[in-house]
């Protein structure tokens, strides 16, 4: 499967599609303060179980800090 992921091509073997959980633990995205969007839709933490990315989806991954 072939998607967008931050702006770069990317291919997952062996999916034809995948959940937004699935994604970040492949990619080991495990930053607590995470945004997703896909397709450029912001996907809420409680839904990434149940959101799935199919081929030339566009998805960001955006980690969120804090400072001051």
């Amino acid at each position: 499967m072939e998607i967008i992921l931050n702006n770069r091509p990317e291919s997952i073997d062996g999916y034809n599609k995948i959940t937004v959980k699935e994604l970040l633990e492949l990619k080991n995205f495990t930053y607590k303060m995470l945004m997703v969007r896909l397709n450029d839709t912001t996907i809420k933490r409680d839904e990434y179980e149940n959101t799935f990315i199919k081929e030339g989806d566009k998805v960001a991954v955006i980690h969120l800090m804090t400072g001051g």
